[in-house]
């Protein structure tokens, strides 16, 4: 299990060496090959192939919806490299899965990092995610 410390942590080390918070950036630097195709209810998922990762995004999916997948996926090839992880089907964001759950907190982190707050000390963690196009349901998993 990984606690949300040590995931902030992992968060902030990521966004410093390759200096973005961008998902689709940080896989392409981590040589992570990124296919969008069609998956029906599925938003994405991550898998591992020999030496290879891999993060499959359904291509029907709004930009918003792609990014917050990205790094849902992101996170999972990051906490959890040697784990295929299962599907993300529509609505997983409330899993109580604890990969799930961690790779939810990995996204929250990278999307809605802790100098927007500071930024924006005036606004509510819903005004700050909404100016930011960042989905609501990651909202929960944010931790100050």
């Amino acid at each position: 299990m990984v606690g949300i410390n040590t995931i902030k942590k992992r968060v902030i080390r990521l966004t410093r060496r390759y200096k973005t918070n961008n998902p689709f950036r940080i896989a392409e630097l981590k040589n992570i090959l990124i296919l969008f195709e069609p998956l029906g209810n599925t938003l994405g998922y991550h898998n591992s192939y020999k030496r290879s990762k891999f993060i499959h995004i359904n291509e029907n999916l709004e930009e918003i919806e792609r990014q917050m997948v990205c790094a849902h996926e992101l996170g999972h090839a990051i906490l959890h490299p040697k784990a295929n992880t299962p599907f993300l089907r529509a609505n997983t964001y409330f899993s109580t899965d604890r990969i799930e759950r961690e790779a939810n907190e990995f996204a929250a982190e990278l999307l809605l990092p802790d100098y927007l707050f500071h930024e924006n000390h005036d606004k509510t963690i819903n005004e700050i995610a909404a100016s930011y196009d960042i989905p609501r349901e990651l909202i929960a998993f944010k931790r100050l």
